[in-house]
């Protein structure tokens, strides 16, 4: 799409419009004009929300109005790429911090289905990192100084795949049961054989094998690898019965990632979680206190997925040459970060605690440590 496409004048003073969280219209910094954002169709709504055939996803063989072209720009620190939504031609990366130049060029990439707006705004989220970041231990002062006076939290969308599969799986194993038998066991006491009984617990296996189903909805699979897999992972729940049709007002005033993890990759992560699951499934099946798998068959059917943008507020913050990142999730205000050590307060800690026990010792037994006992404690 062009640039111009991606431009909302305020029809009262000109100046550009941003989506206000938690609301469904744009205002103006300028005026405080506010104007809505269309309402999508219901039909538009349906289709935006619905799955896509996997398998045609695989192929590159999906059909046009589900590809879009974007501009986006390639970080030189971190390797994200940020999808440009307006006339900027210089910016910061809101991953590291690193100063980039955009690109002008554009790649043809799956288009957001849906995105679930943003909720909180930009102070919200400060607060909820704040409160968070205050209860770090021995993180340095100039960190939490740095997040109440530092510049404001970046809002971007960033790209998730999810996946959907029914699943039927057959599997041989065993069944464990345990049993106990006595034994005579001889034992010294005070220098002495004693002869005793005592329980040992045994496993008798026996064969299993049967058949599991599960109908996965939804697995969730960031395609962003700008930001740590943990902390993106980590920024759960999402309600993502609040995902509304993409429409380019939601981001205005904000930013887009484009994704980074092909599709392809994304759906080896999401059948792992899944089988993981079904392992799961077959140990319930198989019953008994322990179970041995030999092999699971399972047959994946009705296989689909769609591309949705998720709202993270973020923060980066330069420490000892190094960045860390910290994420509010837009919607919830869940927070995950990085996090910086304090030498200093670390050797403080060390030190007091080693105080506390020199001085313990020293009330205990003062000549253990080479002192002379104090009158007061003859």
């Amino acid at each position: 799409m062009s640039q111009e496409e991606y431009r909302w004048p305020c029809s009262q003073c000109g100046a550009q419009l941003r989506y206000a969280p938690g609301q469904t219209h744009l205002v103006c910094a300028h005026c405080g004009h506010e104007q809505d954002i269309p309402a999508a169709p219901p039909r538009a709504r349906a289709r935006a929300l619905q799955e896509l055939d996997l398998a045609r996803g695989l192929r590159d063989d999906l059909a046009s109005t589900d590809m879009v072209e974007v501009r986006t720009t390639s970080c030189p620190g971190c390797g994200a790429k940020v999808e440009i939504t307006g006339a900027t031609h210089a910016t910061s990366c809101p991953f590291c911090d690193t100063p980039v130049v955009l690109d002008t060029g554009t790649e043809r990439h799956i288009k957001p289905q849906a995105l679930v707006p943003f909720v909180l705004t930009e102070a919200e989220a400060r607060q909820r990192m704040i409160a968070w970041l205050g209860s770090l231990w021995f993180a340095p002062g100039t960190l939490l100084e740095y997040a109440r006076k530092g510049r404001a939290l970046t809002g971007i969308y960033v790209p998730y795949w999810t996946f959907d599969a029914a699943t039927a799986s057959r599997y041989a194993g065993e069944r464990g049961e345990y049993y106990y038998e006595m034994r005579t066991v001889q034992v010294r006491v005070n220098g002495r054989t004693e002869t005793r009984q005592e329980q040992v617990r045994r496993t008798r296996w026996y064969p299993a094998s049967g058949r599991v189903a599960r109908d996965f909805d939804d697995v969730l699979v960031m395609a962003s690898r700008s930001l740590p897999a943990r902390l993106g992972n980590e920024l759960t729940p999402w309600d993502l019965g609040a995902l509304t049709s993409y429409s380019p007002e939601f981001l205005a005033g904000f930013q887009a990632e484009g994704y980074t993890v092909p599709l392809a990759e994304g759906h080896r992560e999401a059948r792992s979680r899944m089988e993981s699951v079904i392992r799961s499934d077959v140990r319930r099946d198989i019953g008994g206190d322990e179970q041995r798998i030999h092999s699971i068959d399972t047959r994946w059917s009705d296989e689909t997925f769609k591309h949705i943008l998720l709202p993270v507020w973020m923060a980066a913050y330069k420490y000892n040459g190094k960045s860390y990142r910290f994420l509010v999730n837009g919607q919830t205000g869940e927070v995950q970060g990085e996090r910086p050590w304090s030498i200093w307060k670390i050797a403080l800690a060390v030190l007091v605690v080693a105080a506390l026990a020199l001085g313990a010792v020293y009330l205990s037994d003062p000549e253990a440590i080479g002192l002379p006992q104090p009158d007061w404690m003859d």
